[in-house]
């Protein structure tokens, strides 16, 4: 009969190891699941709908998660800290990230994002430093600002069309990034966008990017030519 697993239900359990949540759950609350330190595996039934705030921060030991296809959040920190987590799906009914959703979930190296995403949230998987590369699908139209900040072993990523702006520190610090091309349709490079890019060789800029802000290549030290595309009205300070 349990419908719901309300806000702080299981938290700082750090002894529970697995647990299992019966059919006819249809949300996890906010917290309810935040610093069970032992956990390593737990079953989300296909009925749950939301993913709360911070519902699996902390869980460093959780090693795998299923997130079921009728799920269309996931939550500001929802799986922050998740140091052991390797792989994500993000199924097709999930429609947002929030912020900070995978921050520093370290041993991330494979992330499946859904047809259905539309935003990604700021700081999102910032500090996911075993990543290596990610595919963002045609659907999502805003990425929040350092959604991939100081994922140092970011070698590729592919934007899609749909994307407008590249917000500010968004890839900031990925040394490992070697080339990126910036879809037709986005207008601004937000500042500090690709600092300390240290393996950037190339870039290219669509005709439809109007202003570049403050030290958006700053210390791209790997960088040997840049074409700007006329329609440029503005470079930040320090912007090269």
């Amino acid at each position: 009969g349990v419908t719901s697993i309300g806000a702080s239900a299981f938290s700082n359990c750090t002894g529970l190891t697995e647990i299992t949540l019966p059919d006819g759950v249809t949300s996890i609350g906010d917290r309810a699941f935040e610093a069970c330190y032992s956990l390593t595996a737990i079953t989300i039934p296909d009925g749950v709908t939301s993913i709360g705030d911070y519902a699996f921060c902390n869980c460093r030991s959780l090693t795998e998660i299923t997130l079921p296809n009728g799920v269309t959040g996931i939550g500001t920190y929802a799986f922050v800290f998740c140091y052991s987590l390797t792989s994500i799906t993000i199924p097709d009914s999930v429609t947002s990230i929030g912020d900070r959703a995978f921050y520093d979930c370290n041993s991330l190296t494979t992330v499946t994002i859904g047809n259905s995403v539309t935003s990604i949230g700021e700081l999102a998987f910032a500090s996911c430093t075993s990543l290596t590369s990610i595919t963002i699908p045609d659907s999502v139209t805003s990425i929040g600002e350092g959604a991939f900040y100081g994922c140092g072993s970011l070698t590729t990523i592919t934007l899609p069309n749909s994307v407008t702006s590249i917000g500010g520190y968004i890839f900031h610090g990925c040394e490992s990034l070697t080339s990126i091309t910036i879809p037709d349709g986005v207008t601004s490079i937000g500042e500090w966008a690709f600092w300390d890019c240290l393996s950037l060789t190339s870039i290219t800029l669509p005709d439809s990017v109007t202003s570049i802000g403050d030290s958006a290549f700053e210390s791209c030290e790997s960088l040997t030519s840049i074409t700007l595309p006329e329609s440029v009205t503005s470079i930040g300070e320090w912007a090269f």
